[in-house]
Formats: structure tokens, C-alpha cells, sequence
């Protein structure tokens, strides 16, 4: 297995922070191949750090879906299961539109504004992992404004599950993806400020469903 060198990600308060971050932003950007057995020692070495943060940045990890903990060969990425990715995109085309009709009569303005910066940073980010989280950071804006907490665990749990994928859907048709991503996410916020709860969960259902559909046509490849 040919070692894959990590590029360090930004600085953080703890070593653990800054080993999560660094590999999460390598799975989520590709960096990381699916399947791939992440060996603490090695990233230890590649981080100048020691093994505890390592292990524990990789448990976190495990508990975020990224990758899977196998009793004998240690950490590895997740691989691509389209069984689950077809449960995770069933249930947020069922449970996205409940909450977009209870954040359109909710959302505040400052929210909105914190949506179109981040759509706006999502814009200008070179970094496929960061884009990704940007992505997340977007969509939970929404979520976050429906205030229904139990909803909006749900819906937060659903999104990380997914965002293995989401970063998958880029590969092969990033800037495509990328511009078709940054329409809909224009339409969502004009149907938000404008109150059109049914035209925003159109545009969600049809963000979602492009999605799904590049994640299948990478099983086709």
C-alpha cells in the first residue's frame, strides 16, 4: 500500500483538532481513497504528533461516518455502499421539505445573510474537503432555522452521512458540479427571502436528486 502524504490543514487550539481536520478535509477532498487503511504511526510521523491525538481524531471520525474501525486492520476510509447512500438521499427527500416549509416562516435575516457568505465563500474555495464542509455549514443554515430540534439532529446526522458523498460527486465533473451546485443554492436563498416555501423545496428536491444521480454514474465509471 503506497503511502498518501497528507497536505497539514489549518492550525488548531489541539493537536487532536488538528489532526481531525487535517484528515477529514483529506477524505472529503479525495486525497484519501475509499478503502484506504489509515495507519496512526504513519499519520503520527506525517503530523509530528504522537499517537493519542491520532487515535482519537480517527474515533471521531468513526463516529462521523468517514471511516470504519475494523478490528484487525485498524481505521479504514469508507467505500462507496450505494445501498447506503439511497437510504441517506430517501430520507432527506422526505424530511428536507418538512423543514424548509418550517424555516421559511422562520428564518431571520441576519441566517440569510449567514447563508449568502457562506454560498459566497463556497464560490471562491479551491479546496475540494473545505468546500464540502462549506456545503454543509450552507445547507444547515436552513435546518437550523426551523427550530425543531429533534428535526434538525435528524437532518444534521443524515448530512454528515452524506458529506463522504457529496465530496465524491465532484470527482471526475468538479467544476460542473461545482456551478450547478452554486445555482441552486442562489435559487434557494431568492425563494427563502422571498417566502416561497414550495419553490424552495423544489429546488432542494432537485439539488438533492443531482446529487444521487453523480453518485451513481461514479458506479457506472
Amino acid at each position: 500500500m503506497t503511502t498518501v502524504v497528507l497536505k497539514p490543514g489549518p492550525p488548531a487550539r489541539t493537536a487532536h483538532a488538528f489532526v481531525y481536520e487535517t484528515l477529514r478535509r483529506a477524505i472529503l477532498g479525495g486525497d484519501l481513497p475509499l478503502g484506504y487503511r489509515l495507519v496512526q504511526a504513519d499519520i503520527a510521523a506525517q503530523l509530528k504528533v504522537s499517537i493519542t491525538p491520532v487515535r482519537e481524531a480517527l474515533r471521531d471520525l468513526a463516529g462521523a461516518g468517514l471511516v470504519r474501525i475494523d478490528a484487525h486492520k485498524g481505521a479504514i476510509i469508507r467505500e462507496l455502499d450505494l445501498s447506503e447512500v439511497r437510504e441517506i438521499y430517501e430520507l432527506r427527500r422526505m424530511l428536507e421539505p418538512v423543514s424548509i416549509r418550517k424555516a421559511v416562516e422562520r428564518i431571520t435575516d441576519e441566517e440569510l445573510d449567514r447563508a449568502a457568505r457562506l454560498r459566497e465563500l463556497m464560490a471562491a474555495e479551491r479546496d475540494p474537503g473545505q468546500w464540502v464542509e462549506l456545503n454543509r455549514q450552507f445547507h444547515a443554515v436552513f435546518s437550523d432555522a426551523a427550530r425543531s430540534p429533534r428535526l434538525c439532529a435528524i437532518l444534521t446526522g443524515l448530512r454528515d452521512g452524506a458529506a463522504v458523498y457529496v465530496g465524491l460527486s465532484l470527482r471526475g465533473q468538479e467544476r460542473a458540479r461545482r456551478e450547478e451546485a452554486d445555482r441552486d443554492h442562489r435559487e434557494l436563498l431568492a425563494a427563502f427571502r422571498e417566502r416561497r416555501a414550495e419553490a424552495a423545496v423544489e429546488i432542494a428536491i432537485r439539488h438533492l436528486n443531482s446529487t444521487m444521480t453523480a453518485i451513481e454514474q461514479l458506479t457506472r465509471t
